[in-house]
Protein backbone atom coordinates (compact mmCIF):
# COMPACT_ATOMS: atom_id res chain seq x y z
CA UNK A 1 0.00 0.00 0.00
CA UNK A 2 1.43 3.37 -1.04
CA UNK A 3 1.55 6.10 1.58
CA UNK A 4 0.10 9.47 0.63
CA UNK A 5 0.74 12.99 1.82
CA UNK A 6 -1.86 15.53 2.94
CA UNK A 7 -2.65 16.55 -0.65
CA UNK A 8 -3.49 12.94 -1.59
CA UNK A 9 -0.50 12.38 -3.89
CA UNK A 10 2.04 9.65 -3.24
CA UNK A 11 4.26 10.66 -0.33
CA UNK A 12 7.94 11.08 -1.07
CA UNK A 13 10.54 9.39 1.08
CA UNK A 14 11.33 12.62 2.98
CA UNK A 15 7.70 12.91 4.12
CA UNK A 16 7.67 9.25 5.13
CA UNK A 17 10.95 9.46 7.06
CA UNK A 18 9.71 12.56 8.88
CA UNK A 19 6.48 10.76 9.84
CA UNK A 20 8.50 7.77 11.08
CA UNK A 21 10.62 10.08 13.24
CA UNK A 22 7.50 11.61 14.82
CA UNK A 23 5.99 8.18 15.49
CA UNK A 24 9.20 6.94 17.13
CA UNK A 25 9.41 10.03 19.35
CA UNK A 26 5.76 9.55 20.34
CA UNK A 27 6.49 5.93 21.35
CA UNK A 28 9.42 7.14 23.47
CA UNK A 29 7.09 9.67 25.11
CA UNK A 30 4.52 6.94 25.83
CA UNK A 31 7.19 4.87 27.58
CA UNK A 32 8.19 7.83 29.76
CA UNK A 33 4.58 8.67 30.64
CA UNK A 34 3.61 5.11 31.58
CA UNK A 35 3.74 3.96 35.18
CA UNK A 36 2.76 0.39 34.22
CA UNK A 37 5.90 -1.76 33.99
CA UNK A 38 4.42 -4.25 31.51
CA UNK A 39 3.14 -1.43 29.28
CA UNK A 40 6.60 0.20 29.36
CA UNK A 41 8.22 -3.06 28.27
CA UNK A 42 5.67 -3.69 25.50
CA UNK A 43 5.96 -0.14 24.16
CA UNK A 44 9.75 -0.33 24.32
CA UNK A 45 9.72 -3.52 22.29
CA UNK A 46 7.46 -1.86 19.72
CA UNK A 47 9.81 1.14 19.57
CA UNK A 48 12.85 -1.09 19.13
CA UNK A 49 11.16 -3.00 16.29
CA UNK A 50 10.15 0.26 14.57
CA UNK A 51 13.62 1.79 14.91
CA UNK A 52 15.22 -1.36 13.51
CA UNK A 53 12.87 -1.48 10.51
CA UNK A 54 13.41 2.23 9.88
CA UNK A 55 17.21 1.98 10.10
CA UNK A 56 17.38 -1.08 7.86
CA UNK A 57 15.17 0.51 5.19
CA UNK A 58 17.15 3.76 5.39
CA UNK A 59 20.42 1.91 4.92
CA UNK A 60 19.07 -0.27 2.10
CA UNK A 61 17.21 2.33 0.05
CA UNK A 62 17.96 5.91 1.08
CA UNK A 63 21.67 5.94 1.89
CA UNK A 64 22.85 4.60 -1.49
CA UNK A 65 20.93 7.45 -3.20
CA UNK A 66 22.38 10.03 -0.79
CA UNK A 67 25.90 8.75 -1.48
CA UNK A 68 25.41 9.14 -5.24
CA UNK A 69 23.40 12.35 -5.31
CA UNK A 70 24.41 14.69 -2.49
CA UNK A 71 27.79 16.44 -2.25
CA UNK A 72 29.77 14.76 0.56
CA UNK A 73 26.99 12.16 0.68
CA UNK A 74 29.35 9.33 1.61
CA UNK A 75 30.54 11.23 4.69
CA UNK A 76 26.95 12.02 5.69
CA UNK A 77 25.96 8.37 5.36
CA UNK A 78 28.96 7.24 7.43
CA UNK A 79 27.96 9.73 10.16
CA UNK A 80 24.37 8.46 10.08
CA UNK A 81 25.53 4.83 10.29
CA UNK A 82 27.65 5.67 13.34
CA UNK A 83 24.56 7.20 14.95
CA UNK A 84 22.59 4.05 14.07
CA UNK A 85 25.29 1.99 15.79
CA UNK A 86 25.00 4.08 18.97
CA UNK A 87 21.20 3.73 18.91
CA UNK A 88 21.46 -0.06 18.44
CA UNK A 89 23.83 -0.33 21.42
CA UNK A 90 21.38 1.51 23.70
CA UNK A 91 18.45 -0.55 22.42
CA UNK A 92 20.37 -3.74 23.21
CA UNK A 93 21.01 -2.43 26.74
CA UNK A 94 17.28 -1.68 27.06
CA UNK A 95 16.30 -5.09 25.81
CA UNK A 96 18.48 -6.69 28.50
CA UNK A 97 17.20 -4.44 31.33
CA UNK A 98 14.26 -5.05 33.68
CA UNK A 99 11.58 -2.41 33.03
CA UNK A 100 11.13 -1.98 36.81
CA UNK A 101 14.80 -1.05 37.27
CA UNK A 102 15.42 2.74 37.46
CA UNK A 103 18.25 2.17 34.97
CA UNK A 104 15.61 1.22 32.40
CA UNK A 105 14.15 4.73 32.34
CA UNK A 106 17.65 6.24 32.18
CA UNK A 107 18.28 4.16 29.07
CA UNK A 108 14.91 5.20 27.60
CA UNK A 109 15.96 8.85 28.12
CA UNK A 110 19.30 8.15 26.43
CA UNK A 111 17.60 6.42 23.50
CA UNK A 112 15.12 9.27 23.15
CA UNK A 113 17.99 11.78 23.08
CA UNK A 114 19.88 9.83 20.41
CA UNK A 115 16.73 9.41 18.29
CA UNK A 116 15.89 13.10 18.63
CA UNK A 117 19.42 14.18 17.67
CA UNK A 118 19.46 11.83 14.66
CA UNK A 119 16.02 12.99 13.47
CA UNK A 120 16.91 16.67 13.94
CA UNK A 121 20.13 16.24 11.92
CA UNK A 122 18.30 14.56 9.09
CA UNK A 123 15.31 16.89 9.07
CA UNK A 124 17.24 20.16 9.35
CA UNK A 125 20.29 19.35 7.22
CA UNK A 126 20.01 16.18 5.16
CA UNK A 127 16.39 16.34 4.00
CA UNK A 128 16.72 19.84 2.49
CA UNK A 129 19.80 18.60 0.59
CA UNK A 130 17.83 15.60 -0.63
CA UNK A 131 15.06 17.86 -1.93
CA UNK A 132 17.67 20.07 -3.64
CA UNK A 133 19.80 17.36 -5.28
CA UNK A 134 17.35 14.48 -5.86
CA UNK A 135 14.42 14.84 -8.24
CA UNK A 136 10.89 14.85 -6.90
CA UNK A 137 10.16 11.81 -9.06
CA UNK A 138 13.05 9.87 -7.53
CA UNK A 139 12.02 10.87 -3.99
CA UNK A 140 8.47 9.70 -4.72
CA UNK A 141 9.77 6.45 -6.20
CA UNK A 142 11.85 5.89 -3.04
CA UNK A 143 8.68 6.57 -1.04
CA UNK A 144 6.84 3.87 -2.98
CA UNK A 145 9.66 1.40 -2.29
CA UNK A 146 9.79 2.40 1.37
CA UNK A 147 7.66 -0.40 2.71
CA UNK A 148 9.68 -1.23 5.78
CA UNK A 149 11.09 -4.63 4.96
CA UNK A 150 8.99 -7.31 6.64
CA UNK A 151 12.11 -9.41 6.91
CA UNK A 152 14.07 -6.70 8.72
CA UNK A 153 15.41 -7.55 12.16
CA UNK A 154 13.08 -6.46 14.96
CA UNK A 155 15.77 -6.64 17.64
CA UNK A 156 19.11 -4.84 17.92
CA UNK A 157 22.13 -6.79 16.70
CA UNK A 158 25.09 -4.62 17.70
CA UNK A 159 27.73 -6.87 16.16
CA UNK A 160 25.96 -7.16 12.79
CA UNK A 161 27.33 -5.03 9.97
CA UNK A 162 25.07 -2.20 8.84
CA UNK A 163 25.28 -2.67 5.10
CA UNK A 164 22.91 -3.10 2.22
CA UNK A 165 24.42 -6.48 1.33
CA UNK A 166 24.04 -7.77 4.90
CA UNK A 167 20.41 -6.69 5.16
CA UNK A 168 19.47 -8.10 1.75
CA UNK A 169 21.05 -11.47 2.45
CA UNK A 170 21.88 -12.48 6.02
CA UNK A 171 19.70 -9.77 7.58
CA UNK A 172 16.55 -11.43 6.25
CA UNK A 173 17.44 -14.62 8.11
CA UNK A 174 18.12 -12.65 11.28
CA UNK A 175 14.71 -11.01 10.89
CA UNK A 176 13.02 -14.40 10.55
CA UNK A 177 14.76 -15.66 13.70
CA UNK A 178 13.76 -12.47 15.53
CA UNK A 179 10.11 -12.87 14.55
CA UNK A 180 10.14 -16.53 15.65
CA UNK A 181 11.61 -15.49 19.03
CA UNK A 182 9.03 -12.70 19.22
CA UNK A 183 6.17 -15.12 18.54
CA UNK A 184 7.40 -17.65 21.08
CA UNK A 185 7.74 -14.90 23.69
CA UNK A 186 4.36 -13.31 22.83
CA UNK A 187 6.03 -10.07 21.66
CA UNK A 188 4.01 -8.02 19.16
CA UNK A 189 6.26 -6.61 16.39
CA UNK A 190 3.87 -6.31 13.46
Amino acid sequence: MTQHNASGSAADVVDILTTDHKEMMELAGQIKRSSNIEERRDTTETLIAEVMRHAVAEEMYVYPVIEKSIPNGTEEVEHDKQEHDEIVQVMKQLEDCNAADPLFMERVEKLEGLLSHHADDEESEQFPKMRKHISGEQLTELGKRWRRPKMAPTRPHPSAPHSELFHKSVGAGVGMVDRLRDKLNGRQTN
